[in-house]
């Protein structure tokens, strides 16, 4: 791992017995004479904070792993942390604004917006050097991403999880005004990893003139009351990015 990238270990040991001799045989031959080609190319590393969409008191960090398909389209796979033991709990697609003015008006729903988590600097890429960081966060604005959980391991500030994936998967969502996320989950992954979120967001200040109304920026906003809005977030009813 990138030595500028600090360690997260997942919150939660998945139910199960230790790997034995056989299972160990098969992962040398598989290594040896088996191709992972599919997974190539996710290499784009970013951590944020996820909520789901019908219960938005559930948030967890999200650590994604995504290959960049086209101008249009990311692909990412989730993971409870950064380590060889972290947890698959589940995959984000990403797409640009003109790929989500293309869908059908039922299926935007699914779609969460992503200004509130690039302009807030909550959405990190540990490791990056500032500039390349800030590059990617103006990549990514205005961008939606449709997220389904299929695990929920628990939070690494101590909320406890499950030992293996129970249930239908979940439809999570993005933070979109100050006040949503919970704190302590925000402090303990920033100060864990070593991250500013504070920095980040002062970095990120200027793509608030580049960051345009989205769909579902109030999709949540009366589950999170007293919560306030972030200059440049603003839901397309609005369009005015007070709130």
């Amino acid at each position: 791992m990138n030595p500028r990238i600090k360690e997260r270990r997942s919150p939660l040991p998945p139910s199960g017995e230790r790997k034995g001799t056989w299972p160990s045989v098969l992962e040398q031959g598989a290594n040896l004479l088996q191709d992972t080609t599919p997974l190539r190319d996710f290499d784009v590393y970013v951590v944020g904070l996820h909520c789901a969409r019908d219960d938005p008191g559930t948030q967890m960090e999200a650590h994604h792993y995504c290959r960049m398909v086209n101008e249009d389209l990311l692909q990412c796979v989730l993971f409870d942390g950064n380590t060889r033991d972290a947890n698959l709990v589940g995959v984000e697609y990403i797409v640009s604004e003109r790929l989500f003015g293309s869908l059908p008006e039922d299926e935007r729903g699914y779609w969460h917006p992503h200004n509130y988590e690039i302009l807030s600097g909550q959405l990190a890429a540990p490791g990056l050097p500032a500039v390349a960081e800030t590059a990617l966060a103006e990549l990514l604005l205005n961008s939606y991403g449709k997220t389904w959980h299929t695990w929920h391991t628990g939070r690494h500030d101590g909320e406890p999880g499950h030992g293996v994936p129970l249930g239908e998967p979940t439809l999570m969502w993005s933070f979109n005004r100050d006040g949503e996320a919970d704190e302590a989950l925000l402090r303990d992954r920033d100060e864990t990893m070593e991250l500013d979120t504070a920095r980040r967001r002062a970095r990120r200040a200027g793509l608030a003139s580049r960051a345009h109304p989205q769909h579902g920026v109030d999709a949540l906003r009366d589950r999170f009351p007293g919560s306030t809005p972030v200059p440049g977030v603003a839901d397309v009813r609005e369009g005015n990015g007070t709130g």
